[in-house]
């Protein structure tokens, strides 16, 4: 065991590979991990083009607590879990008009229509959109939530000017 195991035991829980996932009724994603069981939140870590692997779990104080590079390791019930989990962490909203963006004190209020109904939210004034390989952006509010441009240059002229700072 070198030292680095030693000192952090979730580093060995990581390398180890025990982790077993599990749903709990109450739909949250629960870590096995030895004799101890986490419910955990499920962070996809990078890169965007591969959104189910490099999966990071995350305990109630955003601490790592397993890190799942490929679910095909897993077995089939925590891969089963893990979908389950992937498809309400991959909700993303798909933004159809952008109707305001109103700059605050350390605050970018955002009003949007998407095609899931109308949608105000905040990003930090330090948070840009990020553009995807395929095009488009993917715009990541103070909540977590995604809000997803697949092609900005195709939205009407209003919405063009009001991106026109985070678009090419």
């Amino acid at each position: 065991m070198n030292t680095l195991e030693r000192a952090m035991p979730a580093y060995r829980e990581k390398k180890e590979g025990t982790v077993v996932l599990k749903n709990h009724g109450d739909g949250r994603l629960a870590a096995v991990i030895g004799e101890r069981t986490v419910a955990v939140k499920l962070r996809q870590c990078f890169p965007w083009s591969e959104p189910t692997r490099h999966l990071s779990l995350r305990d109630g104080d955003d601490k790592e607590i397993a890190l799942v590079d490929d679910p095909a390791s897993l077995d089939a019930e925590s891969r089963q879990a893990l979908e389950l989990a992937l498809a309400d962490a991959g909700f993303v909203l798909e933004v159809t008009r952008v109707l305001e963006i109103e700059e605050e004190i350390e605050i970018r209020q955002w009003t949007v229509e998407t095609r899931q109904g109308n949608r105000s939210f905040q990003t930090h004034l330090d948070d840009w959109p990020r553009v995807l390989p395929g095009g488009g952006l993917l715009i990541r509010d103070v909540a977590g939530d995604l809000y997803r441009l697949a092609d900005p240059s195709r939205l009407d002229k209003k919405s063009r000017a009001l991106l026109w700072a985070f678009v090419d």
